[in-house]
């Protein structure tokens, strides 16, 4: 009786089912790895955060490439800054999601080098082309503590480095590129002032990153594990359906039995 799985359209259904199930698996495991990214990168986030601050020059140096392990470090750096070649980063949002620059400021260091401030969000100006009125830097020589970052590129943040942009306005923040248009060594990454606060508040700074949420990747994770479980499932329950179905079909045609009977009764007209 179960020779039916031999026809072309159980054959296809059981294909079907046999690359389904192992789909399924491989992107739950998908789903669980990224939820193990989440919760490692909320720790690091975590541990990086309540960290000592360290002198940047610590940490970084001009060319370096700030690591994973780095990122967010609290850092203190004491220069004075160059608003002479200060910069404005376009379509940034703020913490109420509004569209606007980041302050991308110089702060040259008693020795001369350099490390990029990111002073926080503005809006830009109703003139894209235009430069904003950006509230000004701190005189003199300042302490500035912030929290470390790499640099930016187009493979990690998906933004696009637009190339004939209005004058003092950039689409990433690279060290490198501010190098070539200052003029002097700048330490690799960047610091996100999270200290003095802005005079009125503004620029508004930058808000610590989330680290306290996981996302939904774990329930998605065990939603696809179920859904491979239910196909093999569903699969027997459609052969034993369809087996039941031809049983009943091939009783009802042998002569003298129930199903026949009642067939030929139902046949045969009243007089």
């Amino acid at each position: 009786m179960y020779r039916f799985l031999l026809s072309r359209q159980w054959v296809i259904l059981t294909l079907i089912a046999l690359v389904l199930v192992p789909t399924m698996i491989e992107l739950g495991f998908w789903q669980f790895h990224r939820h193990e990214r989440r919760v490692a990168q909320n720790a690091l986030i975590a541990d990086n955060l309540g960290a000592k601050p360290l002198p940047v020059e610590e940490l970084t140096s001009p060319g370096h490439t700030v690591p994973r392990a780095d990122y967010w470090r609290p850092v203190t750096a004491t220069g004075t800054f160059d608003t002479a070649h200060e910069v404005v980063v376009r379509r940034r949002t703020s913490s109420d999601d509004r569209v606007g620059v980041h302050v991308l400021t110089p702060l040259v260091l008693r020795d001369g080098r350099v490390v990029l401030v990111n002073r926080g969000w503005i809006p830009a100006a109703a003139d894209q082309h235009s430069y904003p009125p950006v509230p000004p830097a701190p005189k003199g020589e300042v302490t500035v503590t912030g929290r470390l970052k790499a640099d930016e590129t187009t493979g990690a943040s998906g933004i696009k480095d637009l190339k004939g942009l209005p004058d003092r306005q950039v689409m990433l923040i690279s060290s490198r590129q501010q190098a070539e248009l200052i003029g002097r060594e700048v330490l690799g990454g960047y610091l996100e002032q999270t200290a003095p606060e802005a005079a009125g508040g503004t620029p508004e700074m930058i808000p610590e990153p989330d680290h306290d949420s996981i996302g939904a990747h774990m329930a998605y994770a065990v939603q696809w594990w179920l859904f491979a479980a239910g196909v093999p499932v569903g699969w027997v329950i459609l052969v034993r359906r369809e087996k039941h179905d031809r049983e009943a079909g091939t009783a009802s045609d042998v002569p003298g039995s129930p199903e026949s009977d009642t067939a030929e009764a139902q046949a045969t007209p009243s007089r």
